[in-house]
């Protein structure tokens, strides 16, 4: 578990773009349980992956169709709603950072890390925009 200093500004950078923080297993089930759209992003304190996450999470915002709701998890602090996010995207293994869209609590897209390492941010962005324009 990171010490709360360590991921207060990387928890900052997403709720200042309005993302909602979920804490608790009750928080995510309650999230999907929304009718509509999702998104949920699977913050991390990786530098060489979460770097661009972030970013690419606001800027995916920036498109013309967006998601009904955005909400946050972090890996490596908020184990229970972390696992209970997780459960959702399977058969996705775990992954952080990641990100996925739900539609009326169906999981129809993933981003794992793999696809977030090493990609600049504005890549990332056009992916979930596309996501976000097919299934929003």
């Amino acid at each position: 578990m990171y010490p709360e200093e360590i991921v207060k500004p990387m928890r900052a950078e997403l709720v200042e773009a309005g993302f909602q923080e979920l804490y608790t297993a009750e928080d995510v089930e309650n999230a999907l349980a929304q009718k509509g759209t999702t998104f949920v992003v699977v913050n991390s304190v990786c530098g060489c992956a979460a770097r661009n996450a972030r970013p690419a999470a606001k800027m995916s915002l920036m498109g013309d169709k967006k998601p009904n709701q955005i909400v946050t998890v972090f890996a490596g602090v908020d184990k229970e709603a972390v696992d209970a996010a997780r459960l959702h995207m399977f058969p996705f293994p775990p992954s952080s950072p990641s990100m996925a869209l739900f539609r009326d609590g169906e999981l129809v897209h993933v981003l794992e890390r793999h696809h977030i390492e090493g990609h600049p941010a504005e890549t990332i962005a056009e992916n979930l925009k596309d996501a976000f324009n097919e299934y929003c």
